[in-house]
C-alpha cells in the first residue's frame, strides 16, 4: 500500500515510528509537512499539491496534526477524505477532539464518567461556578492549552475566584472541573485502536506536580485496566469518532472519569513503558480496513 503520514517534522519519535512500521511491513511511507500542502478546489477534481506538484493517490493518511495548526491540518486532511483516500482519524473527528468543551459536551451526552465541569463567560456568574463544581481544590484550565500547559490548580474558593476572574480579563476562555484528589496526581493513557485498547499506562507526575505529563518529569508503568475503564476509553473514542486516539482517565470514588481524548498520541512512552509494538497496530488496523472511499464523512463535515 502507499501511505502518507502528515507531520510536521519527520524527526520526532512517533513519525519516524510509523515511516519504520509501515516500511518493514512492505509499505511505500512517504512522510508530508501538512503546512507545505496546498489544496486545488475545484469542480469534481479535488487534488493536494506539494512542492509544486500534485500528490499521486495514497491508499491511507496517517494524520498527525499538531493541535497550533489544527484549522489548516483539518483542512489537508478533509482535501483527502474529498479525494476518497482512507484517513486513519478523519477531520471531524480530529476537529471534535481539540474543542475541549465540545468534546466534554459528546462525552456527556454519550453517558460517559467526566470530571464535573463548568464553563461560563460573565464574572458575576463565577462564585456559583465555582460552587457549582464542588468547590476549591479546583482545576481551571484554558480551552486552547495543551500538554499541561494553561492548568491551574486553586486550593481556595477565594484564589480559584481571582484566578479565573484573570483568565476572563484577559478574554481567554475556560474550564473549571472538580479536582480529583483521590488520583494522587496519576493518571491512566489508554491507546485506542479501532474498537479496542491495545495498550495502557499509568503516568504519574512528578513530586509536588499534580499533571502527570511525561515531559513534565512523570513517570510511566505498564498498567493492567478494569473492565470499566477499558469500556469508558473505548466509548469515548467512538463518541469522537476517532480510530486511532489516547484517552486519559483518572481513578475517582465515583469511577473511570475522562480528562481528554487526544487525537495524535505520542508513541514514545507508551511503546516504551508496555514494550508493545503499536505502530505495527496502527497499520494492521489499515490493512484491514483501508478502502477507497470509505470515510464516513467523506469530507462533508
Amino acid at each position: 500500500m502507499k501511505i502518507a503520514i502528515l507531520s510536521r517534522v519527520e524527526t520526532l519519535y512517533s513519525t519516524r515510528r510509523l515511516k519504520e512500521a509501515g516500511e518493514a511491513r512492505g509499505h511505500e511511507v512517504d512522510i508530508i509537512d501538512t503546512l507545505h500542502c496546498y489544496m486545488d478546489v475545484t469542480r469534481s477534481r479535488p487534488a493536494v499539491r506539494y512542492k509544486g506538484q500534485k500528490l499521486p493517490y495514497y491508499d491511507a493518511v496517517i494524520p498527525r496534526i499538531g493541535a497550533s495548526i489544527t484549522f489548516y491540518g483539518t483542512a489537508v486532511v478533509r482535501q483527502f477524505e474529498m479525494m476518497g483516500t482512507f484517513c486513519v482519524n478523519e477531520s471531524v473527528a480530529i476537529s471534535r477532539s481539540r474543542d475541549k468543551l465540545r468534546s466534554l459536551q459528546l462525552l456527556s451526552r454519550k453517558d460517559i464518567g467526566l470530571p464535573r465541569t463548568g464553563f461560563a463567560n460573565k464574572p458575576d456568574d463565577i462564585p456559583d461556578l465555582v460552587k457549582n463544581v464542588g468547590g476549591a481544590p479546583l482545576v481551571i484550565k484554558l480551552l486552547e492549552g495543551t500538554q499541561g500547559i494553561g492548568v491551574v490548580l486553586a486550593d481556595t474558593n477565594k484564589s480559584a475566584e481571582a484566578i479565573i476572574e484573570a483568565f476572563m480579563g484577559l478574554k481567554a476562555n475556560i474550564l473549571v472541573q472538580e479536582f480529583i484528589e483521590e488520583a494522587g496526581g496519576a493518571d491512566i493513557r489508554c491507546f485506542v485502536i479501532g474498537s479496542k485498547v491495545v495498550a495502557a499506562m499509568r503516568r504519574q507526575g512528578a513530586e509536588g506536580e499534580f499533571r502527570s505529563n511525561l515531559h513534565r518529569g512523570g513517570s510511566a508503568v505498564v498498567v493492567r485496566l478494569s473492565k470499566e475503564e477499558r469500556a469508558t476509553a473505548v466509548n469515548a473514542a467512538r463518541a469522537m469518532g476517532l480510530n486511532v486516539c489516547g484517552v486519559d482517565i483518572l481513578q475517582s470514588k465515583h469511577g473511570p472519569v475522562v480528562l481528554e481524548v487526544n487525537s495524535s498520541p505520542g508513541l514514545e512512552g507508551i511503546e516504551t513503558s508496555t514494550g508493545k509494538d503499536v505502530a505495527g497496530m496502527i497499520y494492521s488496523f489499515i490493512e484491514t480496513n483501508a478502502q477507497p472511499n470509505k470515510n464516513k464523512t467523506r469530507g462533508k463535515g
